[in-house]
């Protein structure tokens, strides 16, 4: 049960933070704001640190990891391009983000919970990954 639901927190880890990256780089040649465009650098990164890390967990499960669904991606991107061509800003982008990183912090919350017999290592990614969403959603408040 241990490695089952270790797994399983791994590989929705790793869909979330491939979609939080595409977002990320979604986004960013729209930003006008320096400080904006380091935030989500910046975050983009954190993601990236921790993907390595999960990837690392789960070859050690000889498991390839999750890709975000194609339904979700292709949601994220209409809604993404139609906000950005009605009103393309900085403060429209942080709203994208910040419903974003919501919904991954709910998600990984949830799977937390879903997963309760995950080794402490996972459980230990995913709360640094909640951690990183909540983060930047309290620093891009300034642009909302």
């Amino acid at each position: 049960m241990i490695e089952q639901d270790t797994i399983r927190l791994l590989r929705e880890c790793d869909a979330g933070i491939k979609m939080g990256v595409a977002s990320i780089e979604e986004v960013l040649d729209y930003v006008n704001s320096d400080q904006f465009r380091r935030e989500l650098v910046e975050c983009r990164e954190g993601h990236i640190k921790l993907q390595h890390k999960i990837q690392e967990l789960l070859r050690e499960y000889h498991d390839e990891g999750k890709e975000p669904s194609p339904m979700a991606k292709g949601m994220s991107w209409i809604k993404t391009n139609v906000k950005l061509v009605m009103k393309e800003s900085d403060e429209t982008i942080a709203d994208l983000m910040t419903d974003g990183c919501n919904m991954g912090v709910k998600s990984l919350n949830k799977y937390l919970n879903q997963y309760k017999a995950a080794d402490e290592r996972s459980k230990e990614i995913t709360k640094k990954l909640s951690d990183l969403e909540e983060k930047l959603t309290v620093d891009i408040r300034k642009f909302l």
